[in-house]
């Protein structure tokens, strides 16, 4: 996955999301801090990919970064994960 719109480097975030419905994924959505990347399931019953997004400079020791999974299958029916990072030095 990419970032739509990516902030300015220094430092990443990166993973894998899996998703898996038994009717078929449509798409899969990850959001980390205010960065928006998503990918077509392909109707696929399981979906896994990397992820990788540059994290913006200036953010302190401490920072909490939201980060958000989002997965909607093909009857359109949607869930959403919530978590966070914490930015180390």
């Amino acid at each position: 996955m990419h970032s739509n719109n990516p902030p300015t480097p220094p430092d990443t975030l990166s993973g894998t999301v899996r998703a898996e419905d038994t009717d078929g994924l449509d798409s899969v959505w990850v959001t980390v801090d205010s960065a928006v990347a998503g990918e077509d399931g392909g109707f696929d019953r399981v979906f896994s990919a990397p992820f990788r997004f540059l994290i913006g400079p200036g953010k302190t020791p401490g920072t909490v970064l939201g980060v958000q999974i989002r997965a909607r299958d093909i009857a359109g029916f949607q869930v959403a994960r919530d978590t966070f990072v914490v930015v180390v030095q």
